[in-house]
């Protein structure tokens, strides 16, 4: 994105003096120069200049030229009523787009037309349906730092506003994960690494210094929400809120606001109405939830999938979403984002799902009647805002029409949850009865040009639509009884919209037409005529209609302003429906696969036939397993169960799929959800850590074992005794010594100083003994046989560790060449005995699997075997490849093969 665009150069060869038109172009894209300014020009939007360069060649649409009488200059231009695609086109490019509107009608001004700019597109603050990604929310970020960081989102097409304070960069970080905002600001405080706090896809904008004044923070606020003091806690925190309302308002076109660069914006106007709307803020504490990071969000393919392949590209929420509308939509990724620590608040849900799964038949009623529900909270945005026409009203009241009947299914609800929400809906009656008897029920899109107000609401419109109706059908009759006057059989009555009414007459009858026809226009085969009469019958029939519809249009403003003045009870009922369809939604899927209510607060992870959500939904057959960590202490000071389980066994057996669906079942159970699982007994998890999969920063110069390094530092220095810590492959990238030790050395530490209930799946089989040296450890493994010379992978898991790796025999599975896969047999049978030097596949002796012996040095991890030249052999023993950059991996790799030529 470009940071200020700057104002469109000027036509070389131009004199200063522009014509009003683009003098009030130029002039807008002085104020805007952030943005990529859109000009209306009648039914177009234009670009001019260099401007109108990159939008021809974004878009893909012909530069044309513009002459004037100040010169040539290049033009493009988008039709308005396609421009949500155009605009879409140029966001995904990095621009903000300002949209500047006519503000007056063309037909009642001399000279030029105003315009302003009545919003500023951005990725963070879309409202415009088209441009949204479905159901899911979009907020826009804003960050401010006071000794602590002050964090503040808010969505604008929904209202949705939240606010909190966290202590370091990581856990800004983590707090962005879960809300996934498009879009940023920072104040001018804030030096943070941008790539790692707010990651690739968010556009980060350095924001207006003013705009974080603490003093115009707080009118702000007050403004919106009432005393900040009562609602936030920090210097940060009233800030960055102050800070984001004003940057909201900036980008909605309102008067007052300051642009980026913090130059006043004050239209003349405010044709998008108001933010009034964004009524409601929620401060949070982070500590309140269960903290998922970005690295454990991605490894347990919570909402985006890690890899194309496989398992039908479901995520979790893909799984989950038994939801009716958008609404539950938003709020079952909200509270997947945020599982709860509070037990009461856990169990109240588990009890509304719980009654959900045993009453199929209200379950069913229910989801009827929630797939009726339209998108109220955005739709209720846009009535605020005055961009909502005649159809977004009828589907609200819709929506509120239902209402009675939600509380009606919902009536005998035992659960607290359900009872509370057959106690609350609010059906909105009165609104929905004015909306009902305001607007027909299949209105025009258009709410300008009439068709929008039902007959019997207004009297005076009634009037004049009778007028123009009386009007129009006496035109209707006048060719039957000018036929019959005239006796001219072929004469029509038409109309069009440069002439009007019109009679017309062949030529071959023209000797026919009476003295009282006037001549209207003269045609190749015909002339058209017209009678005082009619004529005075057509302005009577355009006062009628022109009155009708600027009436009609006055009374629909009506009728949404009234709208708009409920929209903290729309909001309400908007979130209390998002409730109980997610609440419906995991109903739905305990009920029809198998889940089981969990019982949380335990001291012990102890899970009976567990599942993986969404591989069982994609495998043909699912072997469950179970899963015990922890607990109460015997009598004799042992664990009856223990907190670390070393896992191993061959790739393809089940260890990833494992440890995923242990940490899934706790994160599902969190949320208020079942669990797919015979039985759970669960703690309360603060945090879930995940060291999965292998990937590396080649641009930012970290290779992969760095990376897994980095996750491994946060894990052991924030994981704590209420944490769930899964660790798998830990130690590959480098030599087997050196990876072994770190392996080892993880696993006391995590054993002896944080406790935490972990799953380390490894290759190191020598990590197995740690099993024998501490009290909490214990190995498991999944079994594998052989059938027929080929390996059948059990996928089930058993105490002790694993007998083998069969990595040769996954090797030939995968496809790998049978010369090499029996050679490598070969080799095997030879160094039975040999210990291996991979840390990933490898393995040691005590499984019979081979491997090259450890090099004289182990931190090298080469093995230097002799008859190799000296200086190759001295350049290897300073190789550090944990530390080398792929580059410089690559330059001595070819450093090497010089030397060996």
């Amino acid at each position: 994105m470009d940071a200020a665009l700057g104002p469109p150069a000027k036509m070389a060869g131009l004199d200063d003096e522009l014509t009003p038109m683009m003098a009030q172009y130029f002039e807008l894209c002085e104020r805007y120069d952030e943005a990529l300014v859109l000009f209306q020009v009648g039914d177009f939007y234009e670009a001019f200049c260099d401007a109108a360069e990159r939008v021809a060649r974004l878009c893909e649409i012909t530069l044309t030229q513009r002459t004037d009488s100040t010169g040539e200059y290049a033009m493009a231009g988008i039709p308005i009523d396609n421009a949500e695609s155009y605009v879409e086109t140029l966001l995904d490019a990095g621009y903000r787009v300002a949209i500047a509107d006519q503000v007056e009608d063309p037909d009642e001004v001399s000279g030029v037309v105003e315009r302003a700019v009545t919003r500023v597109v951005t990725p963070g603050t879309l409202t415009e349906a088209e441009l949204l990604d479905g159901a899911d929310s979009n907020y826009v970020a804003a960050l401010a730092d006071g000794g602590e960081y002050g964090l503040a989102l808010v969505d604008i097409s929904t209202g949705a506003c939240y606010a909190t304070s966290v202590d370091s960069e990581t856990a800004v970080a983590d707090e962005l994960r879960r809300f996934d905002p498009a879009e940023a600001i920072v104040g001018p405080d804030v030096d943070v690494d941008e790539a790692s706090v707010f990651g690739g896809a968010c556009l980060v904008t350095e924001y207006d210094a003013d705009a974080f004044d603490r003093e115009r923070a707080e009118s702000r606020i007050e403004r919106y929400f009432g005393p900040p003091e009562r609602l936030l806690a920090g210097d940060a925190e009233v800030r960055a809120t102050g800070a984001l309302l004003s940057y909201a308002e900036y980008t909605r076109g309102k008067s007052g606001a300051v642009g980026p660069d913090g130059e006043p914006v004050d239209p003349d106007v405010d044709p998008e109405g108001t933010l009034d709307y964004l009524n409601h803020l929620t401060r949070y504490d982070p500590r309140e939830y269960m903290l998922l990071d970005a690295v454990a969000v991605e490894s347990l393919e919570l909402f985006d999938r890690r890899s194309v392949r496989g398992h039908g590209n479901l995520t979790l929420v893909d799984t989950l979403d038994e939801t009716a509308c958008a609404l539950g939509r938003r709020k079952l990724t909200d509270w997947l984002c945020r599982p709860l620590l509070d037990t009461d608040r856990i169990e109240a849900r588990h009890e509304a799902v719980g009654e959900l799964k045993r009453r199929p038949g209200t379950r069913e009623r229910l989801g009827d009647l929630l797939s009726q529900v339209y998108d109220i909270e955005r739709l209720v945005s846009r009535v605020s805002r005055g961009r909502a026409n005649a159809r977004d009203l009828r589907s609200l009241a819709a929506t509120l029409a239902v209402v009675p009947d939600i509380r009606e299914a919902l009536a005998g609800a035992e659960s607290r949850l359900l009872a509370d929400l057959h106690a609350t809906l609010d059906p909105l009656t009165e609104t929905r009865e004015e909306v009902e008897a305001a607007i027909r029920p299949d209105p025009p899109q258009q709410v300008t040009e009439g068709g929008v107000i039902r007959e019997g609401y207004d009297e005076e419109l009634d009037d004049l639509r009778s007028t123009e109706r009386s009007g129009k059908q006496w035109i209707d009759d006048l060719e039957a009884s000018e036929r019959e006057r005239t006796g001219i059989d072929s004469l029509k009555v038409g109309h069009t919209a440069v002439h009007g009414y019109y009679i017309e007459v062949t030529n071959a009858n023209l000797d026919s037409v009476p003295e009282d026809y006037q001549r209207r226009q003269t045609l190749k085969n015909s002339e058209r005529y017209y009678t005082p009469e009619l004529k005075g019958r057509e302005e009577e029939i355009l006062r009628a209609e022109a009155a009708a519809d600027d009436l009609e249009y006055d009374l629909f403003c009506r009728v949404r302003d009234a709208v708009a003045e409920e929209a903290k009870r729309v909001q309400a009922l908007a979130e209390k429906l998002a409730r109980l369809d997610a609440l419906v939604a995991f109903g739905e899927v305990a009920a029809t696969r198998g889940y089981c209510r969990p019982s949380v607060g335990a001291d012990r992870i102890d899970i009976e036939a567990g599942r993986h959500p969404v591989v069982e939904r994609t495998e043909e057959s699912f072997v469950p397993n179970d899963t015990r960590l922890g607990g109460t202490p015997r009598e004799n000071g042992e664990t009856a169960t223990p907190r670390f389980v070393v896992l191993t066994g061959p790739n393809m057996s089940g260890k990833s799929t494992y440890m995923r669906q242990v940490a899934l079942c706790c994160v599902l159970a969190q949320t208020g959800a079942f669990v797919p699982a015979a039985s759970a007994d669960l703690p309360i998890l603060d945090r879930v850590f995940t060291r999965v999969g292998a990937s590396d920063d080649i641009a930012g110069g970290r290779s992969t074992f760095m990376i897994e390094m980095t996750e491994l530092s946060t894990i052991l220095t924030e994981a704590t005794e209420a944490s769930l810590v899964l660790l798998d492959e830990v130690g590959r990238g480098t030599s087997t010594a050196d990876g072994l030790a770190i392996a080892r050395a993880v696993t006391e530490y995590l054993h002896d100083e944080v406790g935490a209930y972990t799953l380390f799946a490894t290759h190191h089989h020598d990590l197995t003994a740690a099993a024998d040296d501490l009290a909490g450890v214990a190995n498991r493994h999944f079994e594998t046989s052989r059938e027929g010379g080929s390996v059948v992978f059990d996928h089930e898991l058993a105490d002790g560790p694993a007998a083998a790796s069969y990595g040769v025999e996954v090797a030939s599975m995968a496809g790998v060449p049978d010369s090499v896969v029996d050679h490598a047999r070969e080799l095997l049978a030879a160094d039975g005995a040999s210990a291996p030097t991979a840390g990933s596949d490898g393995a040691d002796g005590r499984d019979g699997t081979p491997g090259r012996s450890a090099a004289p040095d182990a931190g090298s991890g080469v093995d230097c075997r002799a008859g190799a030249d000296d200086d190759i052999e001295a350049l290897l023993r300073e190789v550090d490849v944990a530390t080398m950059t792929p580059l410089e991996a690559l330059n001595t790799l070819a450093d090497l093969a010089d030397r060996v030529e």
